[in-house]
C-alpha cells in the first residue's frame, strides 16, 4: 500500500523472455567501415610494393659473389686480373685516316730529318709510322702540318717532304719555312700547313736544317701530323 492510500500498480512484460538488443548500425555506417578496410588494405599493398623494389634494388646492385671470390683467388695466386679485362673505350674511333705525333725522349733524330715519339700517346688510325715517316694507307687529299721549336741560329729550315712511288721514291718538296735572320728571341717556332693529294704508300717527314737546334722540353713543342679531309 502506499502512503497515499492507492494501490501500487507494476507493469510486467511476460513477453520479454531475451536481453535487449542493441540496435543496429545504418546503412551509412556499413559503407564508412568498408571504405576504411579498403584504405588499409590498399595502403598495407603499396607498403609491401616498396619493400619489395627495395630488396630487388639491393640484389641488384650487389657484386656477384661467385665472380668476386674467383677475382679475390687470382689476385692471391699472382695472376693479374685486368690484363685479360677489356675496358670498353669512350672515344669515338675516326672516320677517316687521321695521324698525330708528337716529340718524346723515346725520338732519336738523325741529322736532318726528325724522328717521333711512339710512347707519348701517338695518334695513329688507318695511317703508319716507319722510319719517321708517315705512312699513307688510303689515297686522298689530306691537311698535312708540323710545328716545330728551335734555339737562335743563323738560319734555320723547316720543311715537309714527300716520298713517292709514282716518282720512284723521289723526294718532294711540300712546304718549306726559312730563317735567315738571327731572331731576336731565344727560342722561335716555326709552322708549316697544307692540303695535298697523297696515294698509297706514300711517306712524308719533317726536315730540319739542323736537328741539334731544335728544342726537346716539351713533348708538345713539336708536333706532325697529317687527316684526311
Amino acid at each position: 500500500m502506499s502512503t497515499a492510500g492507492y494501490p501500487s500498480v507494476y507493469v510486467v512484460d511476460t513477453h520479454a523472455t531475451r536481453p535487449p538488443v542493441p540496435p543496429r548500425l545504418s546503412q551509412k555506417g556499413r559503407q564508412g567501415d568498408g571504405v576504411q578496410n579498403l584504405l588499409i588494405l590498399l595502403v598495407s599493398l603499396a607498403l609491401c610494393g616498396i619493400a619489395i623494389e627495395a630488396c630487388f634494388i639491393y640484389h641488384l646492385y650487389q657484386p656477384d659473389k661467385t665472380e668476386t671470390s674467383a677475382s679475390f683467388s687470382r689476385q692471391i695466386a699472382g695472376q693479374d686480373d685486368t690484363s685479360t679485362t677489356e675496358i670498353p673505350s669512350l672515344v669515338i674511333p675516326p672516320s677517316k685516316p687521321v695521324a698525330h705525333l708528337t716529340d718524346g725522349l723515346d725520338a732519336v733524330h738523325g741529322k736532318s730529318i726528325m724522328a717521333w715519339s711512339m710512347e707519348a700517346d701517338p695518334l695513329l688510325h688507318e695511317m703508319d709510322y716507319r722510319d719517321m715517316s708517315l705512312i699513307i694507307q688510303k689515297e686522298g687529299y689530306y691537311y698535312v702540318y708540323s710545328k716545330v721549336s728551335f734555339f737562335d741560329a743563323d738560319y734555320f729550315n723547316h720543311s715537309i717532304h714527300r716520298n713517292t712511288e709514282l716518282y720512284a721514291g723521289k723526294s718532294i718538296p711540300l712546304l718549306l719555312s726559312k730563317q735567315n735572320e738571327r731572331p731576336k728571341r731565344r727560342r722561335s717556332n716555326s709552322y708549316l700547313g697544307g692540303v695535298f693529294h697523297l696515294a698509297k704508300n706514300d711517306a712524308i717527314y719533317v726536315e730540319v736544317s739542323n736537328t741539334a737546334n731544335v728544342v726537346k722540353h716539351k713533348p708538345i713543342e713539336n708536333v706532325f701530323g697529317a687527316y684526311m679531309i
